[in-house]
């Protein structure tokens, strides 16, 4: 338990260029968006972890955007339903239905597959949006998160002459 709440600290301390922060917040957003049960959504995941991308704001997006999930259903399951419904494309769902592991993403679900089009949409204009947000406001943040005692004794700094009387 230590050692996860120690990643966490790290990544939330962790000095990351803009971009990184920006690029983990829009895969982030992208994994929140989609329905968790989905290979999918798994795959995106791995991306965020594997990338450089930063883990915090990645977290931090997959939190908010899986509350907004709930509250775009209603926008998504149309989309997918369009993609799903149209008679040109028939032809390239049967072919990705019958591949190995591709069922397993379940892009035939209406709500899988409008979130991924969806986040996939708004990516980049998301990742662009946000650079000049992380780089007014990423320095601070970081500096003032690692600012806490228990950030610090997470992290492993020297803090045990703060406790002492």
């Amino acid at each position: 338990m230590i050692g996860f709440l120690r990643t966490i600290a790290q990544a939330l301390a962790a000095q990351d260029s803009p971009k990184q922060l920006a690029a983990g917040f829009a895969l982030g957003a992208a994994v929140g968006l989609i329905p968790k049960a989905s290979l999918l959504a798994q795959l995106l995941l791995i991306l965020l972890t594997a990338s450089e991308a930063s883990m915090a704001t990645g977290g931090l997006a997959m939190l908010v955007f899986a509350a907004l999930g709930y509250l775009l259903d209603p926008v998504l399951h149309p989309i997918g339903a369009f993609l799903l419904g149209q008679a040109a494309l028939h032809g390239l769902w049967t072919w990705l239905y019958n591949l190995p592991i591709v069922p397993w993403t379940e892009f035939n679900n209406t709500v899988v597959l409008g979130a991924f089009v969806f986040s996939a949409v708004i990516a980049y204009p998301l990742y662009r949006a946000m650079i000049p947000a992380f780089e007014k406001y990423g320095a601070t943040i970081g500096a003032h998160i690692r600012r806490f005692k228990v950030m610090q004794l997470l992290l492993g700094a020297n803090v045990a002459s703060k406790f002492t009387p």
